[in-house]
């Protein structure tokens, strides 16, 4: 064999590892776009201890002297009227957005993008969000991941998790890193469409 052949055995040869490289790259891509990544399990979350002024915190009752509820001495009693004062309320506090639960929230309508103006009952069951047929609100366009997205209820509160997607899935204009609640009326976003849970 003369160094001319040999050199053009190799070029086929390095042609042919190329080009095998290129189609293992195409069938790695299609399969990850078809089925996806693992889905993570959802983390019970750590209760966190209440802060001041938190949502839905409630401040101990203050200390009732023994007493207080007793009848009130009169006018011409030496005590005076004023000795044992009532206890004041707790001043309100300040609650965030009401969040989306089984008894809060009944539909999921879509407020802009290709399926604008439509509504889906909520029930029970997941939703599963994403390009492919056998999703529960299948969305069709080029941001979307085969598997985008799902909502689902978590001690009784929507929650919306993003399953690993190219684009994202953002709730009031943030990206999700973890399975996040949902409040009512809030936009929660996926590829070129946004919807909201309402009542």
């Amino acid at each position: 064999m003369n160094p001319s052949e040999l050199t053009l055995l190799v070029l086929r040869l390095g042609f042919l590892l190329v080009l095998w490289l290129f189609i293992f790259g195409i069938v790695y891509a299609l399969r990850s776009d078809l089925f996806g990544q693992r889905v993570r399990k959802l983390a019970t979350p750590a209760p966190a201890p209440a802060a001041a002024g938190a949502p839905f915190a409630t401040p101990p009752p203050a200390p009732v002297p023994a007493g207080a509820f007793a009848q009130a001495p009169s006018a011409s009693a030496s005590a005076p009227t004023e000795q044992f004062s009532r206890p004041q309320s707790a001043p309100p506090v300040s609650s965030g957005p009401e969040k989306a639960t089984t008894q809060t929230a009944t539909r999921l309508v879509i407020t802009s993008g290709p399926k604008a103006g439509t509504e889906f009952p909520l029930g029970s069951e997941p939703i599963t969000i994403g390009r492919s047929s056998d999703s529960s609100l299948v969305i069709r366009d080029d941001y979307t991941s085969t598997h985008h997205a799902r909502l689902m209820l978590w001690h009784d509160d929507w929650m919306v998790q993003d399953l690993d997607s190219t684009n994202g899935t953002f709730l009031d204009g943030k990206r999700l890193a973890v399975p996040t609640s949902v409040p009512l009326n809030t936009t929660v976003k996926i590829g070129a469409t946004s919807f909201e849970l309402r009542r």
